[in-house]
């Protein structure tokens, strides 16, 4: 049998990091054993679903490295099968025609709860002989009212269903539109998907499409209900606990393979290990590592791992991303692959890199004062000219030339390199805090160098 998975989800919101990891391990679990993996959008909620929304979802699977099979299935052209399935139960005598008004459905389960009840439809247009005429009506699937069904489940073991619990569920709408439920199995079966991998909070849903995909003469795939993810209070996750569309963390500057290693650890364990790379976790990934209780989304872990891998990547292959997060020309000048180079130990997402290399690109116009009156003192600027006379004097510029340029200035002067190096960090950078003085110097090149030099003496002797 070849392991076919899907993840489907609903274009009426974006896609947070709780649909992001369902997607995730149903896409390891496929690539893991050599499976295919499908996309399918679920979209027949035509008021709610937006065009926007499927694109967010498309980005962020694309983004985090989720590839997909084929090309994505709409659910929404998919209806005629659909229909049909509700006919083939109906000309079975396995669905019927409930024609209870909403007044009448109120009552009846007003009815219940006074009585101490479940709440449940009671099965009334079950047998009903009359079809009253031009009368609005939905389509209920005619559910077992004895015996019990089962939910041999991966994750959360063998989970028991008492059929008088389930009610008759509705399968077509009174507008002919069918319903969540029947159009996910009817998909499902039809698209070959041998394992659903999906939120615990759809398991109440299962029993249902057990039910369906038996009543229909179908094999029922192998489920997976995945623990929800909790805040850090232990409440069910929601944008105060950072819960936002996984395109946003693209533009908080982390990386997704760090998303995808944290995302891999919220349930899944391998031993005490924190850090996989992607194809490490294709490599181990399984359901049965899944544990069964809710994780606790950690904000502090996920910086972490962001930083961790900022520190391991290939300065090239961060180079269009930070590009983009600068947002100003780089061409012609510092390289780039190299600045980045020079600032990955120091940083904690791509924000801070790009801030942090902004000015090998942007020659500062401002200087922190704090940082000027600590650092400039009387004899600073016959040190500064020192520095601009004899590098143009040397036969070639590099960061090892300058740094030694420093130190013989200092040594003559009789003075510690801060006194020079320090002040030459603050006219190149604006502030005290950059690469260090060798690196920043060769970074930026000599001309450049001295050019900055000789602007920000200017500005600072004009105050």
């Amino acid at each position: 049998m070849t392991v076919r998975t899907r993840f489907a989800p609903s274009p009426t919101g974006m896609l947070h990091i709780g649909g992001a990891r369902t997607a995730l391990f149903s896409w390891l679990f496929a690539r893991h054993h050599g499976g295919e993996f499908v996309l399918r959008i679920e979209d027949t909620d035509k008021e709610r679903s937006t065009d926007e929304a499927t694109q967010v979802i498309l980005d962020g699977m694309a983004w985090l490295g989720l590839d997909w099979d084929g090309e994505p299935v709409y659910q929404g052209a998919r209806q005629d099968l659909h229909i049909a399935a509700v006919n083939k139960l109906l000309a079975e005598g396995k669905a019927y025609k409930c024609y209870c008004s909403r007044e009448e459905l109120d009552h009846m389960r007003e009815k219940q709860k006074l009585a101490g009840q479940k709440p449940m439809y009671d099965g009334r247009c079950r047998e009903r002989a009359d079809t009253p005429e031009d009368a609005p009506f939905v389509i209920r699937f005619k559910s077992p009212n004895e015996g019990e069904t089962w939910v041999r489940d991966m994750v959360l073991g063998d989970v028991c269903f008492p059929n008088a619990e389930l009610d008759d569920l509705i399968i077509m709408r009174s507008d002919g539109t069918p319903t969540y439920n029947l159009a996910v199995v009817v998909d499902d079966a039809d698209m070959g998907i041998t394992h659903v991998v999906r939120g615990s909070d759809h398991l109440n849903n299962t029993p249902r499409q057990i039910q369906l995909y038996e009543a229909l003469g179908l094999s029922v795939p192998k489920f997976a209900h995945i623990p929800l993810i909790h805040g850090a209070d232990g409440a069910k996750m929601s944008k105060r606990h950072g819960s936002v569309a996984i395109t946003e963390y693209r533009e908080q500057g982390y990386l997704p393979v760090a998303v995808v290693n944290y995302l891999a650890r919220l349930g899944w364990s391998h031993g005490d290990d924190e850090v996989f790379s992607v194809a490490q976790l294709k490599e181990l990934f399984e359901l049965s590592a899944v544990g069964k209780s809710a994780s606790r989304f950690d904000q502090a872990k996920l910086d972490w791992l962001n930083t961790h891998w900022i520190k391991e990547s290939n300065a090239d292959d961060l180079v269009s991303e930070v590009s983009r997060l600068l947002a100003v020309d780089v061409q012609g000048k510092a390289p780039l692959a190299g600045v980045i180079a020079s600032l990955q130990e120091r940083s904690k997402n791509l924000i801070e890199l790009a801030d942090g290399a902004r000015f090998f690109y942007v020659a500062p116009t401002e200087y922190q004062e704090k940082a000027v009156k600590k650092n400039f003192k009387e004899g600073t600027w016959a040190l500064l000219e020192a520095f601009i006379i004899q590098a143009e004097a040397l036969p070639e510029w590099t960061g090892e030339a300058g740094h030694g340029l420093i130190e013989s200035i200092c040594a003559d002067a009789e003075v510690g390199m801060g006194k020079l190096a320090q002040p030459i960090r603050i006219l190149l950078s604006g502030g005290p805090v950059s690469p260090p003085i060798d690196v920043t110097l060769e970074l930026l090149g000599l001309d450049e160098t001295i050019k900055r030099l000789q602007v920000g003496m200017e500005a600072l002797r004009q105050k």
